[in-house]
């Protein structure tokens, strides 16, 4: 039976959905790292497996079948027929079996640090037994020396220390519970079923689960599917490399509809009413620039998430001014000030333009700028 996750959610509502399940004795806390680049493109949900975090703690054991069908439950509460599925370890693993024998609810698919298998199922066995006995913090150590290379750990002791507390506060019994769950997990021989577009991407420093084997074996097996693997990373690869991650996801996630990702993107920047006045006045000669600059502007370059929109605005404007493009700098300052600039930012980019632009072109730019504080204020 079924039980109602908890989840949380980010990103615009009506952008394609992608469901996130995080690892063993982790809380939607762990995807912090993704929330505000993935968000920018898709509805982002967070969901908390059975047993962790905000979500009930049903006595164990529990199966794989259970954990997927606890992600199917919550698609039919939030109404959704199909989404995208990233996941890590045990989220990779509900991941691997919501696209075996569900493949009807499933998009696109990431599969980072997990396996098809992780036997032997005795030694699962006596995890949970262990956390039964003692509870979570017994193994919430040696867990999280796992999750991160030595001098990652050693470089950032405030971060590794908040997720061995996620690990340590996890219900014992949900624990357990997830443990003889994956004990018996093997999809090795179904990978061949899994028809989504699939990314696996391991780290090769991960020795809970090494590329060889586990990574290398699920893209040997499902047909298509691309393997990355990341460098310097351990097992909670998502935090260690994120940014790595994170373009990853996008590109993966968003290669399916560029332009309708671009679209989304291009009205939180420049504002509903430029682009349906710009899409007012297109006309079938001027339509292939609309959808080249929507699909590859704002969908391929707009969307990466390794620079904040607050950046991006800022070598824009610096653009436009060195270029003289007066025309487009009224609507660039305006979207500067929806990226969450402030006029007196704006105006130290201008001020920095007129040492490596010329003093000229800054003094035009101040100008238009003030032109447009004054339609903001008015």
């Amino acid at each position: 039976m079924s039980v109602d996750l908890h989840h949380t959610e980010s990103g615009p509502a009506d952008a394609p959905p992608l469901l996130l399940g995080g690892s063993l004795g982790t809380t939607t806390r762990m995807w912090d790292p993704q929330v505000e680049a993935l968000s920018t493109v898709f509805r982002v949900i967070r969901f908390d497996h059975r047993g962790h975090g905000g979500s009930p703690v049903p006595q164990g054991p529990y199966s794989m079948a259970d954990l997927g069908g606890d992600v199917i439950a919550l698609m039919d509460r939030l109404g959704l027929e199909r989404a995208h599925y990233a996941g890590l370890s045990i989220g990779g693993m509900v991941g691997q079996w919501l696209a075996v024998h569900h493949p009807e609810r499933v998009d696109r698919l990431a599969l980072l640090a997990t396996s098809p298998h992780m036997g032997p199922a005795r030694n699962w066995r006596d995890r949970a037994a262990l956390v039964r006995a003692e509870g979570t913090g017994a193994v919430a150590d040696s867990v999280v020396e796992r999750w991160f290379t030595p001098a990652f750990a050693e470089d950032r002791p405030a971060e590794v220390a908040v997720l061995r507390e996620q690990v340590a506060a996890t219900a014992p019994e949900g624990y357990a519970g997830c443990c003889e769950a994956i004990g018996t997990h093997d999809v090795r021989e179904d990978l061949h079923r899994i028809s989504a577009p699939t990314l696996v991407v391991a780290g090769a420093d991960d020795p809970s689960t090494p590329p060889a084997g586990n990574a290398e074996l699920i893209a040997e097996r499902v047909p298509g599917a691309r393997l990355v693997v990341l460098e310097e990373a351990a097992h909670l690869l998502s935090w260690q490399r994120s940014a790595a991650v994170n373009t990853l996801l996008t590109q993966h996630f968003a290669s399916a509809d560029r332009h309708g990702a671009g679209t989304r993107v291009r009205r939180a920047v420049l504002g509903d009413e430029h682009v349906d006045w710009a899409r007012a006045r297109t006309t079938g000669f001027t339509e292939p620039f609309q959808d080249l600059i929507t699909r590859y502007a704002w969908g391929e370059v707009w969307t990466r998430p390794g620079l904040d929109r607050r950046t991006r605005s800022c070598m824009v404007l610096t653009a436009l001014v060195a270029h003289g493009h007066w025309d487009e700098l009224a609507m660039h300052v305006r979207a500067a000030l929806r990226n969450g600039l402030e006029p007196d930012e704006i105006g130290e980019v201008f001020l920095q333009a007129a040492v490596y632009c010329g003093v000229p072109a800054a003094n035009r730019a101040f100008g238009i700028a003030q032109e447009v504080f004054a339609e903001q204020d008015g």
